[in-house]
């Protein structure tokens, strides 16, 4: 990294030959009004309609990323900036590049992440589709706040400006455009000084629909969430449905429930047994997500989580399991003791059925 930069403001350019300009321009003219020392980087991941001469033409400095995607180029962007603090933007003049004081002005008090809030700072009329401004964006957002407790209320906005070195040491790998998610999520469970300012989001200059996919991007954001998630994807329902299945199976177990008008019988101890084996199953998923997402990766490593896995040795995991196939076997003698007391004719259904269904729900939550 060259020395006495301060700054880099890094696009991610394809085929933006109608906006460049008037981008990299605006970014000039900031770093001149501010005496920043500081460079225009493009990340361009492949234009064919002339970006490239044009950023060149206008001073920028250029990094080609082969890799196609969102988060590629900024991956790419971020590895060849110069600057100590970069700030990311969109190339299509949605975002005023001349504008960067609250974000340099952050980045210098000490904030590692600094996110622009369009909702806080003005949306312009046409600028951001109606689905996109009260459905998609709050609802992402909403998701990520309950998901990881972080207080940025933009999640998506493009508009960011960071440390560079604290960046990098997140080792963002998704390439699309869940990259902002990564880097947002990323930066909260690692604990970094993250804050909001107010920013602009103007209608953007291109005559060419935008590169971003509703629903295909929608879901990626929404897919990327969960699965960083284990615990609310996976942990808190299938306890949640261990818990109803143990306690209404275990009420049933007995015989018929009445409540009300209502009688509770064997197929809802069907049911119960069915949420226990999927909440057994869904939280070994939690737990193998968690221990693979963290070990290449994904996710950082948590003391609580390296506890937990300490506690569940190979030792105690095959005495549970033990333990089940010996109730699954007593069930299966019981039922098989009820069907004598019959001289192994005709079975009654709803004592029959209890001791098969509670040998079969123990001896595959054992073989989970």
């Amino acid at each position: 990294m060259a020395d006495g930069l301060e700054l880099t403001i890094l696009m991610p350019c394809l085929n933006e030959a109608e906006t460049l300009a008037v981008c990299i321009g605006k970014a000039q003219a900031f770093l001149s009004r501010t005496g920043v020392a500081g460079e225009v980087l493009i990340a361009d991941n492949g234009s064919t309609d002339g970006s490239i001469e044009i950023a060149l033409r206008c001073g920028a400095r250029i990094v080609s990323v082969s890799e196609r995607g969102y988060g590629a180029a900024l991956a790419a962007g971020i590895a060849a900036a110069s600057g100590r603090f970069v700030i990311m933007g969109d190339a299509d003049d949605s975002y005023d590049f001349s504008r960067l004081d609250a974000f340099l002005e952050q980045l210098r008090d000490g904030a590692d992440l600094v996110m622009g809030n369009r909702f806080a700072g003005g949306i312009a009329p046409g600028a951001m589709p109606w689905h996109h401004r009260y459905i998609g964006n709050p609802v992402l957002s909403f998701v990520g706040r309950l998901l990881f407790q972080t207080s940025v209320r933009d999640f998506h906005c493009g508009l960011r400006g960071f440390s560079r070195d604290a960046v990098l040491a997140l080792t963002l790998r998704t390439m699309g455009m869940e990259f902002a998610s990564e880097m947002v999520v990323k930066a909260t469970l690692a604990q970094l000084d993250i804050r909001e300012v107010p920013t602009t989001l103007d209608k953007d200059g291109r005559s060419r629909p935008p590169h971003l996919r509703s629903f295909r991007d929608g879901w990626r954001h929404l897919r990327f969430l969960l699965l960083f998630s284990p615990r609310w994807l996976f942990l808190y329902p299938g306890v949640a449905l261990l818990c109803l299945g143990l306690v209404v199976g275990g009420v049933l177990l007995a015989g018929p429930v009445r409540l009300g008008g209502v009688t509770f019988d064997i197929h809802t101890f069907l049911v119960a047994a069915l949420c226990v084996i999927v909440g057994v199953q869904s939280i070994a998923f939690a737990v193998i997500g968690r221990r693979f997402a963290s070990r290449y990766g994904f996710i950082p490593r948590s003391d609580q989580y390296d506890r937990l896995l300490e506690g569940l040795s190979l030792e105690r995991i095959l005495l549970v399991a033990v333990v089940l196939m010996v109730v699954g076997a007593g069930a299966l003698l019981w039922g098989v003791s009820e069907w004598a007391a019959r001289d192994y004719g005709p079975l009654n259904p709803s004592s029959t059925m209890r001791p098969v269904i509670l040998a079969t729900t123990a001896l595959v939550a054992a073989f989970s």
